[in-house]
This record gives C-alpha cells, structure tokens and sequence, in this order.
C-alpha cells in the first residue's frame, strides 16, 4: 500500500519517535526509568546510572521530552523525570527481546568460525 497524503504525516511522527530513541544515554535513561518504581526517578537517580554530565543528561531528556516519550516535575529542587506510557517500558522489552536474539544469532555465527579450516599464520593474530 503505498503512502498516501493522510499516512504521510503518521510514519514522520514514528520515525520522529525512533529517531528520540537513537542515543545509547538516552535508551539508558529510558531503561532505569522503566526499572523504577512507577517508572519515574529523579534527575540526580539518572545521572548516577548514566553517568554523563548533568548538562548532558539535560539534552537528552529535553530530546525525549519534546518528543513525548518522557514527562518531568519538579518538587523543591528535586526535578523527577517519568515515562509517558506504559508503552514505553514495553517498547524497551521488544528492543531488549531483539537484541538478545541478534547477539544469539552472531553468537552462533562466531562459533562457527571455530569449524573454518585453519589459515597459515591465523593463531598468531587470534592469539590461538
């Protein structure tokens, strides 16, 4: 089916949403926040797990804010940071699921290099 002037604006809004994901520290951020009782934590709980300068975590979650995969609040001087739906937290499990089964599959692929017949000078680089 191709797009259409109606679907269009859809898959820009998802690959928007991917695109808010495409950071190692904020997939981390994300992750301890999953983790966390009513997935929300405090931005000092954040920067601990990530450990990134507070400048740093604060352009990340800004990135995942505008993009409305998280909410904050702020208490005192206490800024909390939580997830926007459940749905994010059961995003994170699929990835996880996926990354397990890829690092399962190379993992399978590595050890069948073991069965490769062997190549002149090959242990002296592997250290084999």
């Amino acid at each position: 089916m191709p797009t259409t002037a109606t679907t269009a604006p859809l898959y820009a809004i998802k690959a928007e949403l991917f695109r808010s994901l495409a950071h190692p520290t904020r997939i981390q951020a994300l992750e301890v926040l999953s983790a966390a009782p009513d997935h929300e934590a405090a931005v000092s709980d954040l920067l601990a797990a990530t450990g990134v300068e507070a400048s740093v975590l604060s352009q990340h979650l800004a990135v995942l804010k505008r993009a409305g995969v998280v909410t904050s609040s702020r208490t005192g001087n206490t800024v909390v940071y939580r997830l926007s739906r459940p749905l994010v937290a059961e995003l994170l499990v699929v990835a996880r699921a996926f990354l397990r089964e890829t690092l399962d599959a190379s993992g399978r692929q590595l050890a069948a290099t073991d069965e490769l017949p062997p190549l002149q000078g090959e242990s002296e680089r592997t250290g084999q």
